[in-house]
């Protein structure tokens, strides 16, 4: 029995800071808030304040819905048979695939005063920044993980 056909396989996604039940609980929060401070102001006679509280409700849905919009996007890392691939998919939907010779690819973790900045594959002149929207820390796992898979894949037998 030979070696595996894939021996590192990861999906990258942008982080959710709330999740979709999270949203709603909080819309219906500022919704009630804004419902009840449009009444308020209604019962003193100021009635052309109510337009500003269903305005601000709709503009915050619609941040979060924008903010929800690349909910999409990911990026797929996956070593095979001495090849690393790499899917990206942004956030309107659209595709992009490369691929990198995994035994001259180098992982490069650029670093600055904040932490590390980006994850850079490079080869054959050719290189590609993974995992952007990533935060810091997890860039630097990002990098240790592909970084080890990758002495991993050069170190297996070949087929």
């Amino acid at each position: 029995m030979g070696p595996p056909s894939s021996s590192f396989d990861i999906i990258l996604r942008p982080h959710r800071s709330l999740s979709p039940a999270g949203f709603w609980v909080v819309m219906g929060i500022l919704a009630a808030w804004s419902f009840i401070g449009g009444i308020m102001f209604l019962a003193v006679g100021a009635w052309p304040v109510i337009g500003f509280f269903g305005i601000d409700v709709v503009l915050v849905y619609w941040a979060f819905r924008a903010s929800y919009g690349d909910r999409r996007a990911h990026e797929r890392l996956q070593i095979k048979d001495g090849t690393l691939f790499v899917h990206k998919v942004d956030k309107r939907g659209a595709e992009e695939q490369f691929s990198f010779p995994s035994y001259w690819l180098r992982v490069t973790l650029e670093e600055s005063a904040n932490g590390p900045e980006r994850v850079i594959l490079s080869s054959h002149g050719r290189s590609l920044v993974v995992g952007a929207f990533l935060p810091p820390d997890e860039r630097a796992h990002l990098a240790r993980e592909l970084s080890g898979a990758l002495q991993r894949a050069k170190a297996a037998p070949a087929s």
